[in-house]
């Protein structure tokens, strides 16, 4: 096997990836997703899945080391996948777009000034009566009193959203050879085959209360009200500085006579491998996150009352498309000013829903695959960049996104889906051509979720979906053929399945519970997926070459879905998912373990 290499500097060579997890607003934060790399491992497994259908290729600088399957359409570059490549660890020497001019400024929330109120009073002109010998002249009268101005308080803006406060332990795993799992730079941390407590993250002294994971890159909250990132930092996503003078070395080099995981010569980046605090020198000073989102090129965040701020940029089929009509890569946490009253965010690979406090759901990012639920004029392309609403009614309660695809709850448990539909990820099935045009371009309800409870939480993949219900089900539909939904193929009904040219299932056509998991939270990776069950215990399954599923597993996909068990995570109580496109992370409540007939451990 020849040695992996990490090289060091803006033009490093990178592969793609893109994550999961949009993940309900809940106490912790919510992620999305990346497409797997071609590598020897799956080269005969990709032969078999290789007929030709549309996809798109998430955004990001980096080469994928994910297998993709076949798409109809393919973005163009994205550090989260989409695009057919072979496995690299090494960044790209140069990218083939023109350099992007990066925006540096900060647009803060600015206050309200507190008008002074003018002075009302003035002295009195007094009339001086002449004196006459019959009369005296007449008393002066005196000036009022001058009042003072009156003092207007400041407004203040109404809190909506309630930061989370219970801190977490984060668990990682799977590949981070740029950095993707926030282990340092040491030899020991490009690759992890089952959860590693993050050292970085320590409950006590960080306090972690919300993750949300990126293609690349993740973003956590603090219990200090602090922003940290890490991972890919090319196209800004971080929100900070991580320019390093360090050089390259082999990260397998036999010659090394160290074996310290703090190993400052091992080839990542320690800037972008380690969690660093997010610049907020500009930011008002009170304010308040609750929420942060990824894509897999950009970083988003939400206030207590409702603000959105985000940096990074959008990726379109043809390289960067920009951050805004006006910026093509924003280097630090801007505010998105047609945003006001944001309940919640949900990220794509390249496009961003919110949800505002009456229910209405803004869209914004790229377009290309009618992930925005509205149409875009070629010569307006750029009006994509700005968050708009479109043709949902209003009175949702919950979003949700996958790589190309959207979601949206109605409060009467509607679910409505938009986007790309070549696998049937988006559920509907109406006028479905598994080898044609299939793309909802206009929000659609969901059907056969009758039989189900209400759907509190949905997240997509590359191309597909699950779901979680009030009832604590797991739901799953869309591509199938790389064991992304966790069924047992031969178990599922002739009639739900569309075959592939080959007469082997390919596409699971409607919504079907997942059996044996009591969820209360769902994540979705390019093409492999995690369940937490309300016993705190977490499961997984899909495509593992790079540990991805947490198993120790890389020479098969997962096809049904597995409990994930080691030192690390057993006995813990584990609360949330979030899955990359070749890494994932879980975290748990710390100093909480499950118990089981009133015994602390496990079952």
């Amino acid at each position: 096997m020849p040695p992996k290499k990490a090289a060091a500097g803006a033009a490093a060579s990178r592969k793609s990836t893109r994550t999961a997890t949009t993940a309900e607003p809940v106490a912790n934060g919510v992620s999305k997703t990346t497409t797997k790399a071609t590598t020897s491992k799956t080269a005969t497994k990709t032969a078999s899945k290789s007929a030709t259908t549309k996809t798109t290729n998430k955004a990001a600088t980096k080469e994928t080391k994910s297998t993709m399957k076949d798409a109809k359409k393919v973005p163009a570059t994205k550090a989260a996948a989409k695009a057919p490549a072979k496995k690299s660890n090494k960044r790209k020497a140069e990218d083939d777009e023109e350099e992007p001019k990066v925006n540096g400024t900060k647009r803060a929330r600015t206050k309200e000034a507190t008008p002074v109120a003018e002075d009302e009073s003035e002295e009195d002109e007094v009339e001086e009566q002449e004196e006459t010998p019959e009369k005296a002249a007449a008393p002066k009268r005196k000036a009022p009193a001058t009042k003072a101005p009156a003092v207007k308080k400041p407004r203040t803006t109404a809190v909506i959203n309630s930061a989370p406060t219970d801190p977490l332990n984060v668990y990682v795993f799977g590949d981070g050879t740029n950095g993707e799992l926030g282990l340092g730079n040491g030899k020991n941390c490009a690759e992890v085959k089952r959860p590693r407590l993050n050292p970085h993250l320590d409950a006590d002294s960080v306090g972690v209360v919300a993750v949300s994971v990126g293609g690349m890159h993740t973003a956590v909250l603090t219990k200090d009200n602090k922003i940290l990132t890490w991972g890919v930092n090319d196209q800004k996503a971080l929100a900070r500085n991580t320019e390093w003078e360090g050089g390259l070395r082999d990260i397998d080099d036999d010659n090394s006579d160290s074996d310290s995981d703090s190993d400052a010569g091992s080839g990542l980046n320690p800037k972008e491998s380690t969690p660093g605090e997010v610049d907020l020198s500009g930011i008002p000073e009170d304010t308040v996150w609750t929420q942060v989102a990824c894509t897999d090129s950009a970083t988003f965040a939400l206030t207590n009352d409702g603000l959105v701020y985000g940096c990074g940029t959008f990726r379109s089929n043809e390289g960067v498309f920009g951050f805004s009509p006006t910026t093509y890569i924003q280097d630090t946490l801007t505010l998105i000013p047609e945003l006001k009253k944001i309940k919640q965010l949900a990220a794509g690979a390249n496009h961003v829903l919110a949800l505002d406090n009456k229910g209405c759901v803004y869209a914004w990012g790229s377009g290309q695959q009618n992930q925005l639920g509205r149409r875009i004029l070629e010569r307006f392309l750029k009006n994509s960049l700005v968050p708009t609403q479109f043709g949902l009614p209003k009175q949702m309660v919950a979003i949700g996104a996958g790589s190309y695809h959207s979601f949206a709850m109605h409060k009467n448990g509607k679910l409505y889906s938009w986007g790309l539909n070549s696998f049937g990820e988006t559920g509907v099935t109406k006028n479905f051509d598994a080898e044609g045009e299939s793309d909802v371009h206009h929000p659609t309800i969901v059907p056969n979720l009758e039989n189900f409870g209400t759907v509190t939480q949905v997240e997509g993949g590359q191309h597909h979906t699950i779901a979680c219900t009030d009832k604590g089900e797991v739901l799953v539909w869309g591509r199938l053929d790389g064991y992304q939904l966790g069924l047992k193929i031969s178990d599922i009904p002739g009639e739900k399945v569309v075959m592939d040219s080959h007469d082997k299932p390919r596409i699971l056509k409607v919504p079907t519970q997942l059996p044996g998991i009591d969820a209360v939270a769902v994540a979705a990776g390019s093409d492999h997926s995690i369940a937490i069950a309300k016993d705190g215990k977490a499961y997984s399954w899909g495509f593992s070459t790079n540990y991805q599923t947490g198993l120790g597993i890389s020479d098969d996909d997962v096809e049904v879905a597995t409990h994930i068990d080691n030192t690390a995570v057993r006995g813990k109580q584990l609360v949330w998912a979030g899955a990359g496109g070749q890494f994932s992370v879980i975290a748990g409540l710390a100093g909480k373990e499950t118990v089981v007939n009133g015994v602390n451990g496990h079952a």
